[in-house]
Formats: structure tokens, C-alpha cells, sequence
């Protein structure tokens, strides 16, 4: 018995120091603000002594007997704060011994005198139930009936008193404080009359005064003048309210059980057991229960707050669900949609390249297949108006959407509900048709321009992303023109070898190491267009850069190019370097500016090619590719404005982008191409590339 009084107490004792804070926190300058938070602290400190008391098998004491006078008077005072009966307006009583500084009705002043004799006879007995009971405490009994007969005729002169405006604040708070009298004067006068403490009365006072605690906090929502900055949010009033339930139906159950067991003979405890089993577990299938949840939180909103919804949590939590990595960007629109209305799903329709609106997404919703002509009435209502389409309000008030004709595929969609525009540039990107809450929740204004503006935020972040997808598509086709011009370039060049084979092969057909080279020329040739075919089809994604051998790739770029006027001339300074590359690109970069050296000198000048390490910052860590030719040159201008711009070239059969394509990609391999030219003295190419880090350490510097 003394644990559910030290329960019920104790939740008694929570509710009024959380129903204390708000008033503490906000509501310095308001004549109710003193009386209200004392009337608060008091029952929580006399409820905490009372829970004490009973884990040490105590059920009343003088302190607790001095703090229950302490707390009716302060709720007395409270109620006359309210009711605004401070002064009378006239002459004090002539039986008054003193004058008071400022006037008092007569009973106000009996009653306080009333309280001030209880505790002190409380306070200088310092008694135990017990020994009431032994000298006749009727008596003080009777006391504490009258203090809670006169709480209850205050709680129905502030309610009389009150214009309707006003009690439509208040009767809360007086059905709150007037149920804690009620229940009191009950307790008292069955204890008159049995002539003793009925124990199952006592412990059940505690969880009468805990329910007093959401009807006074219910007034105080709703009185302007009872307005605090303390502001509790919705999820922790979510959580609280749930918590609180919870808490309540443990009690009640386990009290139900307490019975079971009493009155159950000897099958008490596997009925008791049964019982509590069953009611837990029903008891975490409500709570893990969608519909419960929606249920709570519309509930919590509808009547403890003025405003449906807390808008910075509800923006940052649909823009952190619209923002999250990954694909299926439609179906998470739906699902930020859906949450601000409590729907458990939906599917989006969004216009295609030919003006058509075809489904793009369904969340928790069936597939839609059904797709909406751009110009139908259906959809040129939603961008001229675009207005929150409640489909039930459509079929019982058709009138309210004038002009509006709804397809016959829609009002047979499975839990249709809401139709949602999305609205982009003042253009219906696209519309959301979400299913039945899962509670009832009636639209009004609030919850219609918020979807409205959700809609609008969704249709950019669709919109955004379908721009993505063709941006990546141009870059793909980019690529690939880009692939297929460097593709060209690299069949010209073959096709000058083919052509300068085919000029001399009437003069040397019958030398045999002319077709011995012409052999290897044409394997070559075939090899290469193979490469540059597979390239074409995406047979290969990436380049295979691996460490290679640059001498073996510079001859083999030297030896294609041998059949030339003037030849070539290769000179290796340092044999055995390497660099990670990919072997057939970085033989065409060296082969083209050999071509290109050729090309501008003349037959009795000369080409030399150079292979060495390079120094840089004091390290000889690089590889340098030097290609030197004494042909026309080139001017600095030439050099700064048009060499490395592509698609402009001095040749009449060239299309430059050689040495853009070269420049390119040593770039991407770490390394620089270097150029130093002088009209009619001749050009230098320096190709340099970072040396292979196994081969820098096992080389001497």
C-alpha cells in the first residue's frame, strides 16, 4: 500500500514542479505570477513529503499536515488573486484591532485567520495520526473539510464572476483546483464519518491531484494574460504526453492486477501476471503504432499550441530530407511532403520533355501508370490557382473548386486525398497526390500554405537535379566528340604514314628491308586503329597507367616516324627511367611533336630528340623529353595566343588540337610541357614528367 502512495505522490510532486517552471521562467510583471508559482512549489514540496512518508510507512504527520494548510492556502490566494477582490473599495471592519494598510473583504480576512490558528496548532503539537485518533482530532479534521468547503465556493465565485470571454481561460484551471478541493472535502468527510483513514482514498489523492496538472496548464495556454516565453516544443511535448500516458496506464494496470491478485484465490498471481503481461504488450503496440503517434501529435498541436507546426524544426527536417546523398530524390519529396500532414504515402507525377505528366515516384503508394496531358483542365487548374486540392472536400462541395475537373483515374486512386502542385517559375513542375492521414486532420489556411510553399521547395530541388543528370549527359556527349576529334587527329597522322608508304613503295617494292619496315608499319597502323576503335566504343573507361620504360616508348615513337625527311635522331643520356603512364597515350604525345618538328623543317635540317632526368628544387626527381628542330620557329605572340588553343592550326590539312591534347595530358600525369622557339632558328618541346618513386631510389643521383 505505501509504495502506490509513494507512486502516487511522487507523479503528483513531478507534474506540479514541471507546471512550475514555465510560471518561474516567463512571468515576471504579471500580477498572477507570485501566486501561481508559490501555489506550485507548495503542492510539489507537500506531495515530495508525502511520497517520503510512505516509503517509511508513514501516512500523515504534523509537517505534512502544516504543508497541506500551507498549500490550500496558497491556492486560495491564488483564486482570490483572480478573481481581483484585493480590495473592497471602502471602510476596513471596526472590529479590526489594527488598521491594515490596505483593505480586505470580512471573509477574506476570517479565512486567513482560519489558517494562521490551524498551523499553528499543527505546528506546536507536532502529532501523528495515531495520536489524533487517541485525543479526538476530529476536530482538526473538520478544519481541513471547511478549508476545502471554502476552496470550492472560491473556485465558483471566480468562475461566476468571470464574463463568458473570460471563463472560456479560466474553467480548466477552476475544474483543475476545484477537482483538488472536491476530492479533498470527500476524503475528509468519509473520515468523519467511518472515524478513520480509508487508506485505498489516500493513496489514489495523489494521482487526483497529478491530473489537476494538464487542466491548469491548459488554462494557461489559452489566457493571454497568462502568456510566458517559456516554450516547450512539440517533441518534447510528444514525448511528455507520451511518457505521462504511459505512466498512468502502468498504474491503472497495476493497480488492476493488485486486484486480480487479492481477489483471485489461488489463481491471483497467474492471473496477475497474465493481466500485466497483456497489458505491457498492449501497451508497446500502441506506442510503436503510426497511427497512435499521429494521432498524439495533431492532439498535442490542436490544443496546447496556437500554431500547427514548430516551422524551424519542420523546414530543417524536410530540407535535411530533400538534401540527403544518394538517388531516389522523388521518392524522399514525398516522403518530407507526406510527414507534414501525416500521410503514410504518396506518388509524384512530374512533366516530361513531350508536356506530359507520367509518374516519376511512389512512396508507401501504389505504382502509378497513368500519365496526364499538359494542357487537360485537371492541370491547367492546379498552375493558375495552384491551390491544395482536397479531393474528398471535391466530391461532397464540388462548388468550392469552381473550374476544376478531376480524371476519373485519380478519384479512383486508392486513398486519395490531397493533390499537392508543384509549382517552379510559376509553371506546374510536377503534382503529389498523398494518401489519408492516418489520423483525422482537418486543413485550414496554416496547413495548406505550408504545403504550397513545401511543393515549391520540392520542385526546385527536383528540378535541380534533373538539370544534373543532362548537365552529365552533355558531358558525356562532350567526351565523347571530344574522343572522336583526338581519334581523327590520330587517324591523319596514320593516314600521312600509309601515304608516304604508298608513294615510295613503286621506287623500293623490291628492296627487301623497305618491305620488312612497311610490314612493320602496317601491323603497327592496324594495331593502333583497334586501340582507337575500342576507345570509341567505351570498351576501356580509364587510361591503365602503369609504370613504363620511356626509352622504350620514345624509340618506338622515333622508329614510326623513320620513314620522314629529315630523320629523327634519338640520344639517351640516362637509360633505365620510368614513369606511370598509359603506354599508347603517352606514345602518341611524344609521336606528335616529332611530327610536328618534323613537319617545320625542312629536308636538310636536322630533329634531335633527347632523353634525360630533370633537376627541379635540387632533386633530379623528373623525367625530361627534349625535342629540338632547327625549322621555322615561332614568335612568343604565336606561342601565348594560338599554339595551345584548339581547333586553330597554321596546316591546311591540320585541326589543331595536337598539342592542346598533348599539353593535356601531361598535365594530368603530374608533369609540364615546356616550349622555347625563335623565328627561322628553330622550336624545343620539353616534356617533363615525374620519375617512378622506386626507380628515383634505386638510381644514383
Amino acid at each position: 500500500m505505501t509504495n502506490i502512495a509513494a507512486y502516487s505522490y511522487a507523479l503528483a510532486a513531478a507534474g506540479y514542479l514541471l507546471l512550475c517552471l514555465p510560471v518561474l521562467s516567463g512571468w515576471r510583471g504579471r500580477a498572477q505570477r507570485g501566486t501561481l508559482s508559490a501555489a506550485c512549489l507548495l503542492t510539489a514540496l507537500w506531495a515530495a513529503v508525502l511520497a517520503l512518508d510512505a516509503t517509511h510507512d508513514r501516512l500523515w504527520t504534523a509537517l505534512t499536515a502544516s504543508l497541506e494548510v500551507l498549500r490550500d492556502g496558497a491556492w486560495s490566494v491564488f483564486l482570490v488573486a483572480l478573481l481581483g477582490h484585493w480590495r473592497s473599495g471602502g471602510e476596513p471592519p471596526s472590529w479590526l484591532p489594527i488598521r491594515l494598510p490596505f483593505d480586505v473583504r470580512p471573509s477574506l480576512f476570517v479565512a486567513a485567520c482560519a489558517y494562521v490558528l490551524l498551523l499553528g496548532a499543527l505546528l506546536a503539537g507536532h502529532f501523528s495520526f495515531e495520536l489524533l485518533s487517541a485525543l479526538g482530532a476530529m476536530p482538526v479534521v473538520t478544519a481541513f473539510a471547511c478549508l476545502a468547503v471554502y476552496g470550492m465556493l472560491l473556485v465558483e465565485q471566480v468562475y461566476r464572476n468571470k464574463t463568458i470571454e473570460e471563463r472560456w481561460a479560466i474553467k480548466f484551471a477552476c475544474l483543475g483546483i476545484g477537482g483538488m478541493f472536491a476530492y479533498d472535502f470527500y476524503l475528509y468527510t468519509n473520515m468523519m464519518l467511518f472515524r478513520e483513514l480509508n487508506p485505498e482514498l489516500w493513496n489514489a489523492r495523489g494521482v487526483i491531484n497529478a491530473l489537476t496538472v494538464p487542466l491548469v496548464a491548459a488554462s494557461m495556454a489559452r489566457s493571454k494574460s497568462w502568456s510566458t516565453s517559456f516554450v516547450v516544443s512539440r517533441r518534447v511535448m510528444f514525448h511528455s504526453a507520451a511518457l505521462f500516458g504511459s505512466a498512468v496506464y502502468l498504474l491503472a494496470m497495476g493497480s488492476a492486477g493488485y486486484y486480480l491478485r487479492f481477489f483471485g484465490g489461488r489463481w491471483g498471481t497467474v492471473m496477475q501476471a497474465g493481466f500485466l503481461f497483456g497489458a505491457v504488450s498492449l501497451l508497446l503496440v500502441i506506442l510503436f503504432s503510426g497511427t497512435f503517434r499521429s494521432w498524439l501529435k495533431v492532439s498535442i498541436s490542436k490544443h496546447f499550441f496556437s500554431y500547427n507546426y514548430d516551422y524551424r524544426e519542420e523546414w530543417m527536417r524536410f530540407t535535411r530530407t530533400l538534401s540527403e546523398r544518394g538517388p531516389n530524390l522523388g521518392d524522399r519529396a514525398i516522403q518530407a511532403m507526406a510527414a507534414l500532414v501525416e500521410s503514410p504515402g504518396g506518388t509524384l507525377w512530374q512533366r516530361n520533355e513531350a508536356g506530359r505528366y507520367e509518374p516519376r515516384a511512389s512512396w508507401h503508394g501504389p505504382e502509378g501508370g497513368v500519365t496526364e496531358p499538359g494542357n487537360s483542365p485537371f492541370c491547367r487548374f492546379l498552375e493558375s490557382s495552384q491551390w491544395v486540392v482536397d479531393l474528398d472536400e471535391f466530391v461532397a462541395r464540388p462548388d468550392k473548386y469552381e473550374g476544376l475537373a478531376v480524371p476519373d483515374w485519380l478519384l479512383e486512386y486508392p486513398r486519395r486525398w490531397l493533390v499537392v502542385p508543384l509549382i517552379l517559375h510559376e509553371k506546374l513542375f510536377g503534382f503529389v497526390v498523398l494518401q489519408r492521414a492516418r489520423s483525422p486532420l482537418k486543413l485550414n489556411w496554416e496547413i495548406t500554405d505550408l504545403l504550397e510553399i513545401a511543393g515549391s521547395q520540392a520542385a526546385g530541388h527536383l528540378a535541380q537535379e534533373d538539370a544534373a543528370n543532362a548537365l552529365m549527359v552533355a558531358r558525356q556527349f562532350e567526351s565523347f566528340n571530344r574522343m572522336s576529334t583526338f581519334v581523327v587527329h590520330d587517324l591523319k597522322n596514320l593516314v600521312a604514314q600509309l601515304s608516304l608508304m604508298n608513294a615510295n613503295a613503286e621506287k623500293h617494292k623490291d628492296n627487301p628491308e623497305f618491305q620488312r619496315d612497311m610490314l612493320e608499319t602496317l601491323n603497327h597502323s592496324v594495331q593502333k586503329m583497334k586501340l582507337l576503335l575500342q576507345k570509341l566504343s567505351r570498351t576501356e573507361n580509364a587510361d591503365k597507367k602503369l609504370p613504363l620504360a620511356v626509352e622504350q616508348v620514345v624509340r618506338q615513337a622515333v622508329a614510326l616516324k623513320s620513314a620522314f625527311e629529315p630523320r629523327p635522331q634519338l640520344v639517351v643520356e640516362v637509360p633505365g627511367l620510368q614513369v606511370v603512364a598509359d603506354r599508347e597515350r603517352l606514345e602518341r604525345v611524344v609521336g606528335h611533336l616529332i611530327q610536328n618538328a618534323i613537319e617545320a623543317t625542312p629536308r636538310d635540317g636536322h630533329v634531335m630528340i633527347r632523353l634525360g632526368r630533370r633537376d627541379t628544387d635540387g632533386q633530379l626527381d623528373a623525367v625530361e623529353i627534349e625535342i629540338t628542330d632547327t625549322g621555322e620557329g615561332m614568335s612568343e605572340e604565336f606561342i601565348r595566343e594560338r599554339l595551345f588553343k584548339p581547333f586553330d592550326s597554321t596546316k591546311s590539312a591540320g585541326m589543331g588540337i595536337g598539342v592542346f591534347e598533348s599539353r593535356e595530358y601531361i598535365t594530368e600525369l603530374g608533369g609540364q610541357l615546356e616550349v622555347s622557339s625563335q623565328p627561322t632558328l628553330g622550336t624545343t618541346f620539353k616534356v617533363v614528367l615525374p620519375l617512378y618513386r622506386e626507380t628515383a631510389a634505386a638510381m644514383p643521383a
